[in-house]
């Protein structure tokens, strides 16, 4: 028998960009341990807030109750895991209705996963996925607002929500807001659509806050600023050089030194 179950749940799709080339490159065996290790850290995260897998290929489905653990969830993977694995992935989140089935013994016998869901909402999680890139976490619309831009004490330091764009998802008829969440700025720029997902509108680039830039952000930012600055004040320093009396001033002393350079000081 099996029992079906509507809930309302966080949807995490959590996908290992390249996972293919990189089990060609290394070989199935090393590829393997690699993943197992990869797995593991990512299961002690999840246990850590209370997550669930729900299915493993090139990557997780997983699913939370509290649309903040999914959030935090995230953030503190693309901030720690990829960094031991050396694996890129991306992350996309989506809050809403599924169809929880539970299996029964019968088919968990031969294979069956004792857990999965069914809905719309997990293929809009996984069209949000599609569109991020290397180290991205992005949630839809629906998401954001059980979120509600909150954090508490596991979210990290400086985590900005921003919405990157309206986007149209190939199968769903409604276009989707989407956001991005992170504290690095490269992390919150809005993605190009692909061919299940086409990009609508929206900001074509998000800026770093005042308060959020780091040690090389603000040199990239005073840079321009102060070299602008100095080429006003040499523009007002030569200004008299480069009026007409002054130009025939400069004309007189260029030629007096070249008198004296080929003639001697006496001439």
């Amino acid at each position: 028998m099996v029992d079906l179950k509507e809930r309302q749940l966080a949807i995490v799709l959590l996908d290992l960009i390249g996972s293919t080339a990189f089990v060609e490159r290394v070989g199935a065996k090393d590829a393997a341990i690699w993943l197992q290790y990869h797995d593991r850290l990512a299961r002690s995260l999840l246990y850590k807030y209370d997550g669930r897998e729900i299915d493993r290929s090139d990557g997780f489905m997983l699913s939370f109750e509290r649309p903040i653990d999914a959030v935090n969830f995230a953030l503190i993977y693309q901030q720690t895991i990829p960094v031991k694995t050396h694996l890129n992935t991306r992350i996309g989140i989506h809050w809403g209705k599924v169809i929880e089935v539970i299996q029964d013994d019968t088919w968990t016998a031969v294979g069956a996963k004792r857990v999965e869901l069914e809905g719309i909402s997990k293929n809009i999680a996984a069209r949000t996925m599609s569109l991020c890139g290397a180290g991205q976490v992005l949630l839809t619309s629906e998401a954001l607002d059980a979120v509600k831009g909150a954090t508490n004490a596991f979210t990290p330091k400086g985590t900005r929500y921003v919405m990157i764009g309206l986007y149209k998802f190939k199968g769903v008829k409604t276009a989707q807001t989407l956001y991005a969440v992170g504290n690095d700025i490269k992390a919150l720029q809005p993605p190009k659509g692909n061919d299940k997902v086409k990009r609508l509108g929206g900001p074509k680039k998000v800026k770093s806050r005042a308060r959020d830039r780091k040690i090389l952000e603000w040199i990239m930012w005073v840079l321009p600023r102060w070299a602008l600055v100095n080429l006003i004040y040499i523009i007002c320093e030569l200004w008299p050089w480069l009026s007409a009396q002054g130009y025939v001033r400069w004309l007189q002393v260029t030629g007096n030194f070249i008198v004296r350079m080929f003639y001697g000081p006496g001439r």
